[in-house]
């Protein structure tokens, strides 16, 4: 299946509202069109199955509808929301430079500022100096993308060891989930992951944000 017929059966679903859950979604929350055409932030074949999920921006919201497609059957299996998830690596300190920092691993950063440097908004200046690496920007499950993000950052094991002890690197999630039901689910860190951070020292942490219109009763 191409990315045009995916988006073209979606377009269908989205229009004729076949499954009882699309029309749900459609009552409070709208896809984004750009000159008519559906938008699609990104479409997942990353499963070993016959599965792919196509992300689309929803109007005025962080957060992505998610529609799964069977590709063998050619058809809509399920409509949902997924967060906007950021999982990244985050290297701070008050008393390090960015090249002190820098000098610890050959990865390149995706976002850094040093201390005294001037914040976006122009009225202070930062009180600490900050590498990020966020190699996974793109819509994905949680999951997925803290997957990448270690397969990224085993790619300078002893760098991010010494980060984490010298610069207090840990991984930060920040999630931005929709709150459809009241319930907003959970996500999970298997076995192997778990290894991973800890042979990486790193610690994780979570903020969680929810938005978005409720389900009409």
């Amino acid at each position: 299946m191409t990315d045009q017929q995916a988006i073209e059966l979606i377009e269908k679903e989205f229009k004729e509202k076949t499954l009882g859950v699309t029309e749900q979604y459609l009552e409070i929350h709208s896809p984004i069109y750009a000159d008519n055409i559906l938008k699609v932030d990104r479409i997942d074949r990353d499963s070993k199955d016959e599965m792919i999920i196509a992300y689309l921006p929803v109007l005025d919201e962080r957060f992505y509808f998610a529609v799964y497609i069977d590709t063998k059957k050619n058809e809509i299996t399920g409509v949902g929301t997924e967060a906007y998830h950021r999982v990244y690596f985050r290297a701070t300190s008050e008393t390090l430079t960015l090249d002190d920092i820098k000098a610890m691993t050959h990865l390149t950063p995706t976002e850094f500022w040093n201390k005294g440097d001037l914040r976006p908004n122009g009225k202070s200046n930062h009180s600490f100096s900050s590498f990020k690496i966020l190699p996974n920007p793109e819509p994905d499950e949680f999951e997925d993308k803290l997957k990448k993000l270690l397969n990224f950052l085993e790619q300078d094991k002893e760098g991010i060891k010494k980060l984490a002890e010298k610069a207090e690197g840990y991984i930060q999630v920040a999630m931005d989930i929709h709150n459809a039901n009241g319930m907003i689910g959970g996500h999970n860190i298997d076995t192997d992951d778990i290894r991973r951070m800890n042979d990486l020292k790193l610690s994780i942490n979570f903020d969680l944000y929810v938005g978005g219109k409720s389900f009409k009763e």
